[in-house]
């Protein structure tokens, strides 16, 4: 056990802990909601990730997504591999620089018990939830996030069991609402906590 995982021993019981470091999570994407939702995630204690995203950091990403100035022209998921490390040196972190397709979600998410879709593309939503629902894993999605005041307007919905979707579900990221730090950080931070307790959740109901 390194210095964070003792140091997150003073809030988690040290069998919460280790439980957390068997669960797998898939983040589909590493902008504002994947790089900020995967560091609030190894900051609870899941130290095994899997990452993609085809995107490199731009000056553009650095208002609300967890990079930095020097990582500008780095993979994504390469730099946000660094900063996670950084936290939890011992933390296993998969990073495929590509785009996720049908094919590609079975392939890189097949192991994963839950999936965390942070994409903006309308498509790729839907295919997120087409491909993954059925199998019963645990998918968290976003939706309606833009501009300022969010928290007045910022909710969890959970249409099915395995299903949670956070945000307002309808206000765009575009000229009159952009994508902000506070907005795009809080439905990260939710997006994390469902999936915290989640298997928190589960944790407790089979601990002997």
């Amino acid at each position: 056990m390194n210095a964070f995982e003792r140091g997150l021993g003073r809030y988690l019981d040290e069998g919460f802990i280790a439980f957390l470091r068997t669960v797998r999570v898939g983040i589909i994407g590493a902008g504002g909601l994947g790089s900020n939702c995967a560091m609030h995630l190894v900051r609870s204690g899941f130290a095994d990730l899997v990452l993609a995203d085809p995107d490199t950091v731009e000056p553009s990403n650095l208002n609300r997504q967890h990079f930095t100035l020097a990582q500008v022209g780095r993979p994504k998921v390469l730099a946000l591999r660094d900063n996670l490390l950084a936290v939890n040196p011992d933390a296993r972190v998969e990073a495929h620089v590509r785009a996720v397709d049908a094919d590609g979600m079975t392939e890189l998410f097949g192991s994963c018990r839950a999936v965390v879709e942070a994409v903006d593309d309308a498509r790729t939503k839907k295919l997120v939830i087409e491909t993954l629902l059925p199998t019963g894993r645990l998918v968290i999605g976003a939706s309606g996030l833009g501009g300022a005041g969010v928290a007045e307007r910022m909710r969890v919905s959970r249409p099915l069991p395995n299903l949670a979707l956070v945000g307002d579900l309808s206000t765009p990221c575009d000229a009159a609402t952009p994508p902000l730090s506070p907005g795009v950080g809080m439905a990260a931070a939710m997006q994390a906590d469902a999936v915290l307790h989640h298997f928190l959740t589960l944790y407790k109901e089979n601990r002997p």
